[in-house]
């Protein structure tokens, strides 16, 4: 036998005797799923239902979520926005980037939809559906050129 001691082999297992923790709910229940992906859910609800209505017309717009905006100024007074953006005490809620050209190709309409600043907002997730509705209808309007009540006459 030689001088060389054998390390012994990495447990897999924590100094309590029990093994590495997995998930603590199936990934089918709806606690798996973060705020950031229910939020997701909310705005494809609301789009699938406008776009069932407005096939043709929202075929190239694009949609898309983003956690906050971003704003150059730390004092509301300060913050200046564009005519494209939708906001509540001049706290950005959603915004459309219509089409452009960008290096020689056509960039379809964007309509981006802030989360942090709904979910703040909102009292509880059926009060966020229906911001998160109300919302995505209004940009929908702007970009179409329409009224909210005749791209969605439910609301």
């Amino acid at each position: 036998m030689t001088g060389l001691s054998r390390r012994p082999a990495r447990s897999r297992r924590d100094r309590h005797g029990r093994g590495l923790r997995g998930r603590l709910v199936p990934a089918e229940v709806p606690l798996a799923r973060s705020r950031a992906e229910q939020f997701d859910d909310l705005v494809l609800d609301a789009v699938e239902d406008l776009e069932r209505r407005w096939e043709r017309e929202l075929a190239g717009v694009e949609f898309a979520v983003e956690d906050v905006p971003w704003v150059d100024h730390t004092s509301p007074d300060d913050v200046v926005l564009d005519s494209d953006v939708l906001d509540d005490a001049s706290v950005p809620l959603a915004r459309i980037l219509p089409a452009h050209r960008e290096d020689g190709r056509e960039v379809a309409p964007r309509i981006i939809v802030y989360r942090r600043p709904l979910e703040l907002r909102a009292g509880d997730r059926d009060d966020l559906a229906d911001l998160v509705r109300d919302v995505v209808v209004d940009q929908v309007a702007v970009l179409l050129g329409r009224d909210p009540e005749e791209i969605d006459p439910t609301g």
